[in-house]
């Protein structure tokens, strides 16, 4: 189910620095993964990826202001773009490119903070962010995630999965 969010100005703005960082992790790892030669031995997984991101959020304080959670899932999606490369069921995994892949993935408890405002407005809480509200067009029943993305046009969008 997707529909469309209506963030303020300013949630737009820490919208895009958290999509911005999530790009930045994805990256990264991809970076990484894409390092790897034969005689240098395994590349990073999921796992080294994390305690990475970890000691890198310590250093870096623009990293953490982010949410852990939205960098957390950027490793975890480039993961399972991995394995789904290795099955032969996908293509290889590609660069995000600033306004192009512009988007994040909330899981677990956090994903099921949604309240519903009016009739046809229901808000999410977005962490660091707070509530956006979007128009809902029809009911949502059991999700377990949602993916907020940003389109060509600048117009923001949720989807819950």
């Amino acid at each position: 189910m997707r529909f469309r969010l209506y963030p303020s100005t300013a949630q737009k703005v820490l919208l895009l620095e958290q999509c911005g960082q999530a790009r930045y992790v994805w990256n990264l790892g991809l970076e990484q993964r894409l390092m790897w030669r034969r005689w240098q031995g395994p590349t990073p997984g999921f796992n080294a990826q994390s305690a990475q991101l970890t000691e890198a959020r310590r250093a870096e304080s623009w990293l953490a202001c982010g949410s852990q959670t939205v960098q957390q899932q950027a490793l975890r999606d480039l993961d399972q773009a991995w394995q789904r490369f290795f099955a032969g069921t996908h293509k290889r995994p590609k660069w995000r490119k600033a306004g192009e892949d512009e988007g994040l993935r909330i899981v677990g408890p956090q994903a099921v903070r949604v309240r519903q405002d009016n009739g046809a407005r229901s808000s999410v809480l977005v962490p660091k962010i707070g509530w956006v509200s979007f128009k809902r067009s029809r009911a949502l029943v059991d999700w377990k995630s949602y993916r907020i993305t940003r389109d060509r046009a600048g117009r923001w969008h949720i989807a819950f999965a």
